[in-house]
């Protein structure tokens, strides 16, 4: 595993705790920044659960009940969480610093080999047959595998060793987040502003993206902005000069100012809707930010990365037991992809589209101001975007989300 995020942590954990020998592979050394909303939706919650991890507040977590959205009036919206029966009613909170070291940890404890400060600068290729044998650290050090899981994030220098290029046909988000000390620490809503303007609501610019406040129950907020391209050519956006912006615009009383920031302002790039394909190839497995899945419908990533990296973990077992080099264990690898595809192609699909509509934020102030006030409608897109609905024996929009990404051609 090449990566230590959720999708290399997930995958390991996993792996490892089926009986197979896994080494994890991290640049950096936990606890370690990474740029992210700290907010987990329902969906990332199922795959904490599913993974074993302990989700209480007496285990550092900091609970949400739904979300708060800003767009088309003064006064925000809130809506619960949808009460499904494939999906917990509650999101969480936590620092991706504590986050990822709590993943990478849980991984350890079920047996995988742990080498932080390890970064790994090129694939070993075996010349008869072009597959991926293995890996080479800047370090010198070498480490060998069957396969191998390039977990290693948007550049994912092990993909592009492979002969893997990003696609630029793909939408691609950016964004960029701070944290500050605020009043609003405690909050048992995700908030989500659908409109970024730069002074009075109305009577300002418009500014294209969306934005978050997401308490985090320390004394400190994590407030980001996001923006979304249907491609991935280069933007002559400064994305910091929006977000600080939009800070100024914000009520004084919360304290998004530069004296209460607490850290750097970091920005990061989002790659969606699997921009970097074949997600297996030549033994090589792409889970997370290296195969692009982050949903262009609301930037979320870390579900799906941990997503993939069970669908990866279950093929790679799979082809272990067959035998490792066989046809048969080269089929079961192939599933993962067919997998991906048919549990997220469509959806991520659907986002393509959807991204292709609002990117303009002239569009999105017309979708917020005549949509939002529709609680039905509203309930509607929150499930949608979101991503949080029945696939079986759910009610009408839960089939309907259900049927137009069964319809939709794979991304």
């Amino acid at each position: 595993m090449v990566g230590a995020g959720p999708g290399g942590s997930t995958a390991a954990a996993y792996l490892a705790a089926r009986g197979l020998d896994v080494v994890l592979l991290e640049k950096a050394s936990f606890p370690r920044e990474k740029v992210c909303g700290d907010g987990l939706t329902p969906r990332a919650v199922k795959q904490l659960i599913k993974l074993g991890i302990d989700v209480s507040p007496e285990a550092g977590w900091v609970r949400n009940k739904g979300l708060r959205v800003y767009g088309g009036r003064t006064e925000p919206f809130e809506l619960p969480w949808p009460e499904l029966a494939e999906f917990p009613p509650y999101g969480l909170v936590r620092a991706r610093s504590e986050f990822d070291k709590l993943l990478a940890d849980h991984a350890v404890a079920a047996g995988a080999k742990l080498h932080e400060q390890t970064t790994v600068d090129a694939p070993i290729i075996d010349d008869a047959s072009g597959r991926i044998v293995g890996v080479t650290a800047r370090d010198g050090r070498s480490f060998h595998a069957p396969v191998v899981v390039a977990a290693d994030g948007n550049s994912s220098r092990l993909a592009l060793g492979m002969g893997l290029a990003k696609r630029t046909d793909r939408p691609m988000g950016v964004a960029v987040r701070a944290y500050f000390t605020s009043p609003r620490t405690n909050d048992d809503y995700m908030e989500s502003w659908l409109e970024l303007w730069d002074g009075k609501p109305g009577a300002s610019n418009l500014l294209p993206g969306y934005g978050w406040v997401f308490g985090m129950g320390d004394g400190t907020v994590n407030v980001g902005l996001g923006t979304v391209s249907s491609s991935a050519e280069p933007t002559k956006q400064n994305y910091r000069d929006l977000f600080h912006r939009w800070l100024a615009a914000t009520p004084p009383e919360w304290g998004f100012t530069e004296a209460n920031r607490v850290g750097p302002t970091l920005g990061a790039a989002l790659p969606m809707c699997f921009n970097r394909q074949p997600a297996y190839s030549r033994g090589l497995l792409l889970v997370g930010d290296a195969g692009g899945m982050v949903s262009p419908f609301n930037g979320e990533g870390i579900s799906y990365a941990m997503e993939a990296a069970e669908m990866a973990a279950d093929a790679i077992a799979d082809a272990h037991f067959r035998g490792f080099g066989s046809r048969s264990a080269e089929h079961a690898l192939d599933g993962y992809v067919s997998q991906l595809r048919s549990e997220l192609g469509g959806y991520f699909r659907l986002g393509q589209v959807f991204v292709s509509l609002i990117e303009h934020p002239q569009i999105m102030h017309i979708c917020t101001r005549y949509g939002l006030p529709r609680p039905t409608l509203m309930r509607f897109t929150m499930k949608l975007l979101a991503h949080l609905y029945d696939t079986r024996r759910g009610d009408w929009m839960d089939m309907v989300i259900h049927s137009l990404t069964k319809m939709a051609p794979s991304a």
